[in-house]
């Protein structure tokens, strides 16, 4: 029997399975089609095959990244979720997967790559955190900087820049996208019939990261919040789906008690200790030694009482 296809994806997190939209798009499809992928979430892109996520690395050995390609492989390995489709339908679904392309994902490239206090406190925080050092220094910094040229160039602007009057024009474009997909869902569980389809798996991957982390600034939440069929579209899914995930909550990022936190800390502590360590072999810092006698205490001093301290390791 063949080996699995393996899919390396984004960890999760606020209570979804990943926490990046292309990443959610490809475990949904994965799940509605019934395919059986060997998944690794990670948080460190370098260690996929591909040096990015998602990545699909099939049992032929050949690497896929784009959603797009991975869901055309799966379909040519007999996992279709739009195998019950008419015509009508398929087409129906390319265009608003276009639609989608076209208005809601320039939104959310501003709304978690572009907008400073949601970039800062949120998006930022949250891949260098996750990420090993030395890569959260810098990594964060340069996704941004292609997520903005993703965004000039779908807006055919090379010289755009963030500013109330693009926030308002992209918001106003995402939110007429979300009504349209609000009016075509209906009272429905799935956007076609009683099972799930592609366009299923490209409106949750993109909607569910907006209604599911705490932004500051959260006016694209909002309007999602106020399509109450949409709303409930994106928690179906991950109760039905994806139910560990879903009933998990958003992790406050000022716990100390958080292993993240934990982590965190003992990457800083590795860092500082190997930065001595150069120092020291390097000549940078030099310890000298002196005469005991020089380091006795006079007769009439008694030594100051010491206390030993354990690290606290991860339990």
């Amino acid at each position: 029997m063949a080996a699995p296809d393996e899919l390396f994806c984004w960890e999760g997190d606020w209570g979804l399975p990943s926490v990046s939209t292309d990443s959610l798009v490809v475990l949904a499809y994965a799940q509605f089609a019934g395919a059986p992928l060997k998944l690794r979430k990670i948080s460190n892109p370098w260690r996929s095959p591909s040096g990015s996520l998602p990545a699909l690395r099939t049992n032929q050995k050949e690497t896929l990244s784009r959603p797009s390609e991975i869901i055309i492989h799966l379909r040519k390995q007999k996992y279709n979720a739009d195998y019950d489709l008419s015509a009508k339908e398929g087409a129906d679904s390319l265009a608003f997967i276009s639609l989608m392309e076209e208005k809601l994902v320039p939104a959310l490239i501003y709304t978690f790559w572009i907008e400073p206090k949601n970039y800062v406190d949120v998006t930022r925080r949250w891949y260098a955190e996750h990420m090993p050092f030395p890569l959260n220094f810098f990594l964060p910094g340069r996704m941004q900087r292609q997520q903005l040229e993703k965004l000039r160039l779908l807006r055919g602007d090379e010289s755009l820049e963030a500013g109330e009057e693009l926030e308002k024009e992209l918001y106003r474009d995402a939110a007429e996208c979300m009504n349209l997909l609000s009016q075509r869902l209906g009272s429905h569980k799935f956007f076609f019939g009683d099972s799930p389809s592609s366009l299923d798996a490209y409106v949750f991957g993109h909607l569910a990261p907006v209604l599911k982390s705490k932004l500051p600034n959260g006016k694209l939440q909002q309007h999602l919040k106020s399509l109450d069929n949409l709303s409930n579209f994106c928690t179906n899914i991950l109760l039905l789906y994806f139910p560990r995930d879903g009933r998990g909550e958003a992790t406050d990022p000022t716990d100390p008690t958080d292993p993240t936190r934990r982590k965190q800390f003992l990457s800083a502590l590795v860092a500082l200790g190997a930065m001595l360590s150069y120092a020291l072999l390097s000549g940078m810092v030099s310890i000298q030694h002196v005469q005991r006698e020089a380091l006795e205490e006079p007769p009439d001093m008694q030594p100051i009482g010491s206390h030993d301290h354990e690290e606290e390791g991860d339990d």
